[in-house]
């Protein structure tokens, strides 16, 4: 027998061996980190200097240094003391409504509940809102009591903000050490784009066999709707000889008019199409008004921007994407390569419209509207910041320029007229 083979470990309890090593030492490095993570920055460094001055008076003989050693040391034992006690509240993050719009305020509460036997000493709960965050004190808690904080969150500009998770922080007065603890679940606060909503003729119906029934009625389709008198004009392919025969009246077929109803936005986000954020954010609400429209009046919406589609089958789906709609990469195109992938992907639109800034030519839009699919009604609108209301016809669209919100719907009107 060599000594190789006297010095081998099975291979069966080195694999053991590791699987009890692994989660023990997973164990110790995450305590570590949670005790290191109780000390600031400044903490560290008043510990270093803490001991830079013991040894310096120990060297030197100048019992000032040591002194002053002794103070820095008994200040940080005495702020560690405030690290005891419990916080193990039970927390409920509840918002009014997680859906509003661009200047409304989100209203919601936090209530902390002490379900322990024992008192929790007071604390802090910090509750971070986007890139900030709001911090409530909590009193003193008895067993089986709770407290309620109240906030509201001002909603400046659109987008998703994550309110949450909640942090119960207990610390001392000079914030030295510090011990978070993670509450709840994070909620996310829609701040939608604003719209406007108008009435009048749909824009989205193109006449079509294969589409969907309505209730207007035609004399030549293929949806039979009932069977009337004949009038002069009718086209006798369509008179009904046997109720004719029964009744001793001419009868004439009548039918519901059957409409294809494929409503496409394409919303440009190139920052190249915009003068200025303000123009982007017109945009958004403007196309975010003509899709819940369209979606009104129950036709199939899709929404195309740079790189994606947005979800649109329910009015509330498509606001939450306009919600987080951010600015493209330069190298994604504009407005002209966005007519180009609607083309490409959605050929039987009926209507398309395209929504971009002022920084986009004539040119330009004469080129993204000659891209859209053949048969399409194809309509531009231009934002442009305080411009008056206007239309004109470039190719075979109509363009609208819209220097406000509210100056939308009289615009579509005018198209329509």
């Amino acid at each position: 027998m060599t000594s190789e083979t006297l010095g081998s470990i099975p291979a069966g309890d080195r694999a053991g061996w590791r699987e009890v090593a692994g989660p023990v030492a997973s164990r110790v490095l995450r305590r570590t980190r949670e005790l290191l993570g109780i000390a600031r920055p400044v903490t560290w460094v008043l510990i270093a200097t803490a001991l830079i001055l013991w040894i310096a008076g120990e060297m030197l003989g100048w019992w000032e240094l040591t002194i002053a050693a002794l103070i820095i040391g008994v200040t940080l034992v005495l702020c560690a003391l405030f690290l005891i006690g419990r916080t193990a509240y039970d927390v409920t993050l509840d918002l009014n409504r997680t859906r509003v719009v661009v200047g409304e305020r989100a209203v919601g509460a936090l209530t902390l509940a002490n379900t322990g036997n024992r008192a929790i000493l007071p604390s802090r709960v910090v509750l971070p809102v986007g890139s900030g965050r709001g911090v409530f004190s909590v009193r003193r808690l008895h067993a089986g009591d709770e407290a309620e904080e109240l906030f509201a969150i001002p909603t400046q500009k659109r987008g998703i903000l994550q309110v949450g998770p909640v942090s119960v922080v207990r610390g001392d007065p000079l914030g030295l050490f510090e011990r978070v603890h993670r509450r709840d679940e994070p909620v996310d606060l829609y701040v939608h784009p604003r719209t406007v909503l108008f009435s009048g003729q749909s824009l989205g119906f193109l006449r079509d066999l294969d589409g969907l029934p309505t209730t207007d009625l035609s004399p030549d389709d293929v949806s039979f709707h009932a069977l009337r008198e004949y009038q002069p004009g009718d086209d006798l392919r369509h008179v009904h000889w046997k109720s004719t025969a029964r009744t001793g009246s001419v009868m004439v077929r009548q039918y519901e008019e059957t409409r294809r109803s494929h409503f496409v936005i394409g919303l440009s986000r190139s920052a190249a199409d915009y003068r200025d954020g303000a123009e982007f954010e017109l945009a958004i609400s403007a196309a975010g008004s003509l899709g819940l429209r369209a979606l009104r009046d129950s036709q199939r919406v899709e929404v195309r921007v740079q790189g994606r589609e947005l979800p649109a089958a329910t009015g509330k789906q498509f606001l939450d994407a306009l919600s987080g709609l951010e600015q493209s990469r330069p190298r994604e195109g504009g407005i002209v390569e966005l007519a180009g992938v609607v083309s490409a992907s959605i050929a039987l639109a009926s209507v398309v419209v395209l929504v971009c800034g002022s920084a986009v030519s004539a040119a330009q839009l004469r080129i993204a509207c000659a891209r859209l699919p053949y048969g399409a009604r194809a309509l531009a609108v231009v934002v442009e910041t305080g411009a008056a209301p206007g239309l004109r016809r470039i190719g075979e669209a109509d363009v609208l320029t819209v220097g406000a919100l509210d100056q939308l719907a009289g615009a579509l009107r005018k198209v329509l007229a």
